[in-house]
């Protein structure tokens, strides 16, 4: 069971949101999720209250360094993939987090702010790999990107952190309506109303590809082995 953790040492800079689209579309898929909203806004706590059960999603709320481990530990055979959503910060939770994480992606919405923060945790990364001998991978997405972003300026960005080494995702998550619904009204985009919601149907497809292009950077061996847990039992609906 893959542990991804979403991390960016600058708040707001679409992490969560992040988090929450990727946990609800491998739910949807029939993967079961456990979420540890270790951010102290505790935003997809409040979402979880507002969604009520969810299917193939658990969200667990209360997360220190100490208990980190053991909400690993002892939710592992009820779940495929655990989603850490991590504090706009760069504390021992979140050093923790990354070390026990199988893949960390990084939120980047484009700013100067954001990509300061985004240093950090590639920094921190850095010297865990180096003082630590953790090679922990990760990745940087895109998020809320406009249609006032161009092709060619998100090339450049993507050539920027290629050059440094940094992985980013072909798929960057778009600025969209329905994701803000997600935590003003709960649910997942399965669950909206297209009637009431404008575009749903193109940020299905968005989230669609970003969680294809997740997956395909899984671990071979446990990604293939929730597959055929899916094979067996059949696909959920969130």
């Amino acid at each position: 069971m893959p542990v991804i953790s979403f991390a960016n040492a600058k708040g707001g800079a679409g992490k969560t949101t992040a988090a929450l689209l990727l946990a609800t579309e491998l739910a949807h898929q029939g993967f079961r999720i456990t979420i540890i909203d270790a951010d102290p806004q505790r935003w997809i706590s409040q979402w979880q209250e507002t969604s009520g059960e969810v299917r193939n999603i658990e969200v667990i709320s209360e997360v220190t360094v100490a208990s980190l481990h053991c909400h690993l530990r002892e939710m592992a055979s009820a779940t495929d993939y655990f989603i850490i959503d991590l504090a706009g910060a760069r504390d021992a939770l979140v050093t923790t987090a990354l070390g026990l994480s199988d893949h960390v992606f990084i939120p980047v919405q484009g700013s100067a702010m954001d990509a300061k923060g985004a240093a950090q945790i590639l920094d921190l990364l850095a010297m865990m790999k180096e003082k630590g001998r953790l090679d922990i991978a990760h990745s940087v997405v895109l998020t809320r990107v406009t249609s006032m972003v161009t092709t060619k300026a998100l090339l450049a960005i993507k050539g920027l952190l290629a050059a440094k080494g940094v992985n980013v995702l072909t798929t960057p998550i778009g600025e969209r309506t329905a994701f803000k619904e997600l935590f003003e009204s709960g649910g997942t985009l399965y669950s909206m109303d297209p009637s009431k919601v404008s575009n749903v149907e193109k940020a299905k497809d968005n989230v669609r590809a970003y969680a294809s292009e997740v997956l395909r950077l899984m671990p071979t061996r446990m990604t293939r082995t929730a597959v055929a847990r899916l094979i067996g039992l059949g696909r959920g609906v969130a």
